[in-house]
């Protein structure tokens, strides 16, 4: 299929890949090599995964203070998110519990800071990386999220800029993964200010 001039394309989806970065569109078109094409950010769909990407955070912070638990995996959707962690014993009631939790720093309007360190000090913080099993990424330069007064962890990605932007954290299920694999959904409320 050609795109007529003009005509709009989605991208559903962006891969790391060797040699680069692969954008994954909502439909087969012709490119070729010097075709001009712009892109446009769906900022609905960005904020949203910004809050539940702040959301995960805090919750990841919640978990490693009362629990002293890592993340095993994790997924951000516009819609919902949810969070695996290693704990033996987890229910329902633990888990809305933790949401509580969430909705505590989220009611405290904390701000979400970005900063830096050199990549030798990070690595003598091992509080900073909760990803089981994960090590401190080969960078030069670690890009820190820092919900302020409450926790700091390594990440790349997009927050909000204040935990009040998060919205109320509603728990949606919980699901047994394995003996020690837990997960967690969770879905936002859409922030007061909105």
């Amino acid at each position: 299929m050609t795109v007529p001039k003009g005509g709009i394309v989605g991208v559903v989806d962006v891969r790391k890949i060797p040699g680069g970065i692969l954008h994954v569109l909502d439909s087969s078109i012709a490119l070729a090599a010097g075709d001009h094409v712009s892109g446009e950010l769906d900022w609905p769909r960005r904020f949203a995964h910004m809050r539940y990407h702040t959301a995960l955070h805090i919750l990841s912070g919640i978990v490693y203070r009362r629990i002293g638990s890592c993340i095993t995996g994790n997924q951000i959707t516009a819609e919902r998110a949810r969070m695996d962690f290693s704990i033996p014993e987890f229910d329902r009631s633990l888990a809305e519990t933790l949401i509580e939790g969430v909705n505590e720093i989220v009611r405290e309007h904390r701000p979400v800071l970005v900063r830096s360190i050199p990549q030798a000090e990070a690595a003598k913080d091992p509080t900073l990386v909760r990803v089981a099993q994960e090590r401190m990424p080969e960078v030069d330069v670690v890009r820190l999220i820092d919900i302020q007064g409450f926790d700091v962890q390594a990440d790349g990605g997009t927050h909000v800029s204040n935990t009040a932007d998060v919205g109320v954290a509603r728990l949606e299920r919980v699901e047994n993964k394995g003996a020690r694999n837990k997960r967690l959904y969770l879905t936002l409320d859409p922030p007061k200010s909105l």
